[in-house]
């Protein structure tokens, strides 16, 4: 059985990872229908289960140091399981400490703004996991596929020009550069569908009831522009996977290893941080026994004093022998 130690995710989510400055064909360079040939779907669902458990982990502990936060990018083409990767990898993280923000075409408000100011807006706090379920990366997606979108976003005219492509990815890698030196990690997943599986998955929304309202024909239109999206993927992994923030091509056509994957490089990216609860100083530490004390004298007569610490010492014993002190035994805060 595979396992989630710190060295084994860094070489599992290795494969995954686009080398900053290399040139990408998407097509050529990542399959789709990768998984790994030591997992099946059973083995990966309990991979998936320690994945959740140590992103639990890890989030509090991001939360209590306070001064490190996590954006997740998620981009893919539709059908390709944003909404299903979200739900799992995140299962079991505290949804206090995260923040998922779906964006769809601009509003009339934020076209009258920069194209990065919804996200910027959105960014989460120091503590935070915060997800873009599809980013401003659709501004080099969705935008270059079909340039007339740039019409309407009241643009002067210098930046519609033949090089608008070229310096939206500059704008991208200094803004994530930037946000990375306030100690913000960017973490990058692109999940990478085939166009049979899109197919077959289009068609299990029609032919399933309950999955109808998931089915929009508009979705089945933009099939006609793959070979446009293939293109503009691989020009934006290519220009924008930096040292800082690198993306990460998530093999999509098998959701369980999709969601292995995508916790891993998750994972990786919070061991990195490595978030520590922060340690009282001695004059509050003092202050707890002082309350610990206060707290243990109130407890009732044959109560253990500080339950918490008995049941800790019960399990380190492991036969239960070793107790607490309790109130009104020999031991205790009073004889009878």
């Amino acid at each position: 059985m595979a396992d989630l130690r710190p060295k084994r995710i860094a070489e599992f989510i290795e494969p995954l990872r686009v080398t900053p400055g290399r040139r990408v064909t998407l097509a050529k360079h990542f399959d789709p229908g990768y998984k790994a040939g030591f997992l099946d779907k059973e083995e990966g669902e309990q991979l998936l289960a320690q994945g959740v458990e140590l992103l639990n982990e890890y989030q509090e502990r991001l939360a209590a140091q306070d001064t490190h936060g996590v954006v997740v990018v998620l981009q893919a083409l539709d059908a390709a399981g944003k909404d299903g990767t979200i739900r799992h990898v995140m299962s079991g993280v505290n949804p206090q400490g995260v923040s998922v923000h779906s964006y769809k075409a601009p509003s009339s408000l934020e076209l009258d703004h920069d194209y990065l100011w919804r996200f910027a807006s959105n960014l989460p706090r120091r503590g935070e996991i915060g997800i873009f379920n599809r980013s401003y990366y659709e501004e080099v997606l969705v935008v270059r596929v079909h340039p007339e979108i740039l019409q309407n976003q009241q643009l002067p005219r210098r930046a519609r020009g033949r090089d608008v492509w070229k310096k939206r990815y500059r704008d991208i890698n200094a803004w994530e550069q930037y946000i990375t030196d306030q100690g913000f990690t960017v973490v990058k997943l692109l999940l990478n569908l085939s166009k049979e599986e899109q197919r077959t998955r289009f068609l299990r929304r029609i032919d399933l009831p309950d999955h109808n309202w998931k089915f929009s024909a508009a979705d089945v239109k933009e099939r006609a522009y793959w070979d446009d999206y293939q293109k503009a993927f691989s020009e934006m992994l290519s220009a924008t996977s930096t040292e800082w923030a690198p993306w990460y091509v998530i093999p999509a056509d098998h959701k369980w290893f999709a969601r292995i994957c995508a916790s891993a490089v998750i994972a990786d990216a919070l061991i990195k941080i490595n978030p520590k609860f922060p340690k009282v100083s001695p004059e509050a530490h003092d202050a707890l026994m002082e309350t610990k004390g206060l707290l243990e004298a109130e407890a009732p007569d044959g109560a253990e004093a500080d339950p918490f610490e008995a049941e800790q010492a019960s399990k380190a014993d492991g036969k239960g022998g070793k107790k607490g002190k309790k109130k009104g035994s020999k031991k205790g805060k009073k004889s009878k």
